[in-house]
């Protein structure tokens, strides 16, 4: 069976890692194929909840090969962390499977990060601050430190003296900051290497090898359409090659377009975003509020994973919806968290901006544009019903399928999955994306 690809269709947060953790179980093979640890995935299964941010969502099945391919920057520290913390709570990391092309986050891309965010001022990104921008700078300029570079310590000794003695210069001269140890560095990622040398192999011959044998593939993304740096809110983006959209897949793991059956976009039944950036349905009352605090008692409620920022919340934007799911070729939806909409008295989503007092239905190229947009909402009669033992579409209420079915019609994409609650069987499954017990 040909490759399915999982990607997030706003900014993020969009709840990913819990619909990969779901459909996880009729795959072979789970593959991560972007970002870093700038991202992050929470799952809540019958082994507990679980804060990822390299490890790919599938890793709680261990009969499933786990992937980390050269997509993805890795921070070792970060990695060999969140490998402790699986095996600590008696999950099976064996699986795991990371790439020898993948690059490597060093000391300087957190400082470079955290310098360049505060030399910018009012000006700034909002990054995580996990060097992942500076470390997808220096892969495309041909300046990184690759897994196959750390694990021979002969060329990463090398490679860290070449690069340190400019890095050092760029810290202390443009940026004012303190040179980083070479001693240091060079003990702290041999040691890291020696670690993570039993999990290191070639992704790409793996993942290659599956879609030869017709093995059912999940392509796991991470953050969110939005934030592409070609087709999202430039310059508040991720700096991530590849894409952060669904095209960037294939790069990503090493496998051709005609590879990918099908492309799931995840949307949140409403929006938020993290950092700085436009966001037109932002609501900065009490009613945005609610929706960040609404699961504030099980631990669910709209704080980001990495870094623990309070997420900027609106209503469901059905312009950027359309326009996300034309342009990663969508095929099915996961529409997760609607349960969080419960007990509001009214819900919204936005169908048109008003620019300079023009209409239009298309999200503009223009920064100073989309700041400056002013959505137009339909207005739907809410509920007060709990929905989250709702196991079929019939046992929602009337008023959230009249909502789901809205969203259908906007992004011209059938909704096959709606998840109601964090844990794994706290969905609605309308169609499979993979075959049962494939």
């Amino acid at each position: 069976m040909p490759a399915v690809v999982i990607i997030g269709a706003q900014w993020g947060d969009e709840g990913k890692g819990r619909v990969v953790d779901y459909h996880a179980k009729n795959c072979s093979i789970i593959a991560r194929y972007s970002a870093g640890t700038n991202a992050g995935h929470t799952i809540v299964n019958d082994q507990g909840k679980f804060s990822l941010h390299l490890i790919p969502a599938g890793i709680f099945y261990s009969d499933k090969k786990c992937l980390i391919t050269h997509g993805v920057v890795i921070d070792p520290d970060e990695l060999i962390i969140e490998i402790n913390m699986l095996k600590d709570r008696s999950v099976d990391v064996s699986n795991l499977i990371i790439s020898n092309r993948a690059h490597v986050i060093m000391p300087w891309h957190k400082v470079i990060d955290e310098l360049e965010e505060l030399k910018r001022g009012k000006n700034a990104i909002g990054t995580t601050k996990t060097g992942t921008s500076p470390a997808f700078i220096d892969k495309v300029s041909r300046n990184g430190i690759r897994i196959a570079d750390l694990l021979d310590k002969t060329i990463f000794e090398k490679k860290l003296k070449l690069l340190l003695e400019d890095k050092n210069n760029l810290i202390t001269k443009y940026y004012g900051g303190k040179p980083l140890e070479y001693t240091k560095i060079l003990n702290d990622y041999n040691k890291a290497a020696d670690q993570i040398r039993p999990f290191v192999g070639d992704t790409m011959a793996i993942v290659q090898k599956a879609d030869d044998n017709g093995e059912a593939i999940l392509l796991e993304g991470a953050q969110g359409s939005l934030l592409d740096i070609d087709s999202g809110t430039y310059p508040y983006v991720t700096s991530a090659v590849p894409s952060s959209i669904a095209a960037g897949a294939c790069i990503g793991v090493g496998i051709g377009p005609k590879s990918i059956q099908k492309v799931v976009g995840v949307f949140k039944a409403y929006q938020t975003r993290v950092g700085e950036g436009p966001m037109p349905t932002e609501l900065k009352d009490a009613i945005g509020d609610k929706l960040r605090n609404q699961g504030i008692e099980d631990g669910t409620a709209e704080y980001g994973t990495t870094t623990g920022r309070p997420r900027r919340c609106g209503w469901f934007d059905g312009v950027l919806a359309k326009y996300t799911a034309r342009l990663n070729g969508m095929e099915s939806i996961a529409l997760t968290r609607l349960d969080t909409l419960s007990g509001f008295k009214e819900i919204k989503i936005c169908t048109s901006y008003n620019i300079n007092g023009f209409k239009t239905k298309v999200p503009p190229a223009s920064l100073e544009e989309l700041n400056s947009a002013v959505p137009n909402y339909e207005v739907f009669q809410g509920w007060d019903e709990d929905v989250s033992n709702a196991r079929k579409l019939s046992d929602l209420p009337k008023q959230a399928r009249t909502f789901i079915n809205r969203i259908e019609a906007i992004t011209s994409v059938p909704i096959d999955m709606i998840s109601v609650g964090p844990k794994r069987e706290q969905a609605i499954i309308l169609k499979q994306i993979f075959e049962e017990n494939e």
